[in-house]
């Protein structure tokens, strides 16, 4: 049985909380499932910890944890996705599907659960490139092994030897499963790629912009933000649009209950987001989704909306807005 943990140890653990959820939810595609699997590495770790003989070699054995609580959690999983990997575009006039479990899709996550605040703007940057819902959806192709692999060297920038040694394999296993990893995701013609910057003040505006027309439901001036050729998407359901035309299609049809809705602004994967409220009767809105925005040259390229209203409380949102108020469940 293993003795108590060394005085302070709870306070080391938590240093590496944001940094092992990164790596997790990049293994996973969920942030619920990273946050389950980092508590589990949190309280192993804890158990364990007379067993650490240099406190400096704190950082690789938690992610050597953190990693088998990951392989254990993907054993028999299917590949998490994104609409447009399973179908092609749809047209507005579409009936919506059932919809798939939850379990089929990538799930959002907040920045401030994975991006250090403070750090160097540098490596937020690329931080939050690595968190986009196109790269986590594409790195839901490789085997777990390769995952982990490509996520230490080209994400975290751990050295060959780091990673062989965690993995209990050479430095030339590790070249090569990264080779494989590569090959992978590039016949699988993943997207992986982005702005090699992320412009904060661009995002911002922006999305201030989205918003305000939106809760207006002004059709022109949501035209002018959107590109020529962007996607919306909205799991649980299959159905994805593709083209300006169709979006707007969609929102002067199907879509027509989101008018009189409520957006409170979020940065989600790296990205501007929003957490939307419909209409609920008078004076009163209800939680309908949250949205992920994809911007490019001044333009909102894609709309990947998720629509879990049962979410909003996982992510410190009122469960409802009334007379223009927003009420928090009790806990």
């Amino acid at each position: 049985m293993a003795t108590q943990a060394p005085t302070g140890i709870e306070r080391e653990l938590e240093q590496h909380r944001s940094a092992l959820t990164g790596y997790c939810y990049r293994m996973l595609g969920s942030g619920f499932e990273a946050e389950d699997a980092v508590q589990e590495t949190m309280v192993r770790a804890w158990r364990n910890a007379d067993r650490l003989q240099q406190r400096a070699a704190l950082k690789s054995w938690l992610y050597k944890i953190a990693q088998n609580v990951c392989f254990d959690m993907l054993q028999g999983a299917q590949r998490r996705a994104q609409p447009m990997d399973l179908e092609q575009a749809s047209t507005a006039d579409r009936t919506l599907d059932a919809g798939l479990p939850e379990s089929a899709w990538v799930h959002p996550i907040e920045d401030a659960r994975v991006i250090p605040s403070g750090g160097d703007p540098a490596e937020v940057a690329a931080a939050k490139e690595t968190i986009r819902l196109a790269f986590i959806a594409a790195l839901q192709h490789l085997p777990p092994k390769q995952r982990s692999v490509l996520i230490l060297r080209e994400v975290l920038h751990w050295r060959a030897s780091e990673v062989a040694e965690l993995l209990d394999t050479t430095v030339a296993s590790v070249n090569s499963a990264l080779q494989r990893a590569r090959a992978t995701l590039d016949k699988a013609g993943a997207d992986v790629s982005g702005p090699s910057t992320v412009d904060d003040a661009e995002h911002k505006d922006l999305l201030a912009k989205y918003v305000d027309a939106f809760e207006r439901y002004d059709v022109s001036a949501l035209v002018e933000l959107l590109h020529e050729d962007a996607t919306q998407s909205m799991p649980p359901f299959q159905l994805w649009l593709q083209g300006r035309d169709e979006i707007i299609k969609w929102f002067l049809g199907t879509g027509i209950g989101c008018k009189g809705s409520r957006l409170i602004p979020l940065e989600l994967n790296g990205r501007p987001a929003y957490a939307q409220y419909r209409p609920d009767g008078p004076d009163a809105h209800k939680p309908w989704g949250l949205c992920v925005m994809e911007i490019e040259d001044g333009k909102i390229t894609a709309l990947q909306s998720f629509i879990y209203p049962d979410w909003f409380a996982s992510f410190g949102l009122p469960s409802r807005f009334e007379n223009g108020e927003p009420v928090y469940a009790e806990s």
